[in-house]
């Protein structure tokens, strides 16, 4: 079926590359609605430019402990030493969490992604014990819309929207086949054969966060995104926020020092396509 997916980057957007869009600020959060095996293979691809690079799935059956960690109550009592063990968020850290089916996630777990995508801290308190640490990460979801609706909260905390289609013309799909054989029969070579690429894009991404804070976000900038969300119905002035965040990525990314409306028109429909009215 087709898939839904977001990619994150802050539910928000941090000043990274995802947990806020690609390149941006903050957490970048995603989604996408496509081919489930089109949408974790672009993740994963995404999570090897990062400057980590972690990857870390998070199970529909997984517990809020193992989400968020757990502590270690009995040697706490005992020397009074708080012992945290590491959970999913701490592994992803300043890379990407991604889940498949998000819309299928618990409650509970949802919950937890909402605090986390808020305030890019990880908190966990026992029985008057807390421990707290940083979790900036790349949150990314895939969905088939045809099995269940994401909850409007969490929703909203995706900032960028990209749907994939699960048809391509002829010579798209004779590239994938031709490239996926290629893999099949030397996993090594074919890595290998596009290493450069993959390095180039990655230090070109490199430069674009570094060139971030020097790229203004001018009257025009803003007087435009507040058209196009507004025209759109966006409630709140979340995808404000995101779209300026992630048309700033997008020039930094091109190597322009100022935000033009081509950059802003290359995120638009990324942030507003899961928020018109």
């Amino acid at each position: 079926g087709r898939k839904a997916g977001r990619v994150a980057m802050n539910s928000s957007i941090p000043n990274r590359l995802p947990p806020r869009p690609s390149i941006t600020e903050r957490r970048v959060t995603t989604s996408s609605a496509g081919p489930a095996a089109s949408a974790a293979s672009s993740a994963r691809a995404l999570a090897k430019l990062l400057p980590a690079g972690a990857f870390v799935d998070l199970p529909l059956g997984s517990s809020e402990d193992q989400l968020i960690g757990s502590l270690d109550l009995e040697a706490a009592l005992q020397d009074g030493r708080v012992r945290f063990r590491p959970g999913l968020l701490a592994r992803a850290h300043e890379g990407v969490l991604y889940i498949d089916e998000v819309n299928l996630l618990a409650d509970g777990l949802v919950d937890v992604l909402l605090d986390v995508c808020a305030s890019g801290v990880n908190r966990i308190e026992r029985d008057g014990i807390s421990h707290q640490h940083a979790a900036r990460i790349a949150l990314v979801g895939t969905m088939n819309p045809e099995e269940g609706e994401l909850r409007p909260q969490l929703l909203d905390r995706f900032g960028l929207f990209v749907r994939l289609d699960n048809l391509a013309d002829a010579g798209t799909r004779q590239a994938i086949v031709r490239a996926r054989l290629a893999f099949d029969a030397d996993p090594q070579a074919f890595a290998h054969a596009h290493e450069n690429a993959l390095q180039v894009l990655a230090a070109r991404i490199a430069q674009a966060r570094a060139a971030l804070a020097g790229i203004a976000f001018d009257d025009d900038a803003h007087d435009y995104v507040a058209a196009l969300c507004h025209k759109a119905q966006a409630e709140g002035v979340r995808a404000d926020l995101v779209m300026l965040r992630a048309a700033r990525a997008h020039a930094a990314l091109d190597g322009r020092a100022s935000i033009t409306t081509a950059d802003i028109d290359a995120v638009a429909d990324l942030v507003l396509g899961h928020r018109r009215k």
